[in-house]
């Protein structure tokens, strides 16, 4: 992570100095289009191009600490190993890490189904693919 805002540190500092020079350049032509402002132009696009390419890694890299933090703490709070945080509504269990899999290919193919059955007709035939048996619900969850 530090070396992510050295380098995006570094390539703005770059930009701005860039910026500068294209406006000493300005100044010192009176205002004037010369070799040396179309240099420091192309100085400035390109320091430009270098800070919005630093900007796009700092942001990808922003979006896997995100998403790596975001599974850890669904791995904690899945397996019950987050006893720091109080649960997110009192009375309910923490759940494990093989229930938490069993639901999710439990709405997968309630989506599946609900897919193929979306293009059937009210009232036609089931889907090929439907299973007449299939219970979303788990044995803890009969008591309910």
């Amino acid at each position: 992570m530090e070396s992510t805002v050295e380098a995006l540190s570094a390539a703005y500092e770059e930009f701005i100095a860039a910026a500068a020079g294209v406006l000493e350049a300005k100044e010192q032509s009176g205002g004037q289009k010369t070799a040396a402002t179309e240099a420091a132009l192309e100085v400035f696009k390109q320091r430009w191009e270098l800070f919005r390419v630093s900007c796009d890694q700092a942001e990808e890299f922003v979006e896997s600490m995100k998403q790596r933090i975001g599974s850890e703490c669904l791995v904690d709070e899945a397996t019950g190993a987050a006893p720091t945080r109080p649960p997110a509504a009192p009375g309910i269990p923490p759940i494990s890490a093989v229930r938490l899999e069993q639901m999710s290919k439990a709405v997968r193919w309630l989506v599946i189904e609900l897919q193929h059955g979306a293009g059937a007709a009210a009232g036609a035939a089931p889907h090929p693919h439907t299973s007449a048996h299939f219970d979303a619900r788990f044995s803890e969850d009969g008591a309910q």
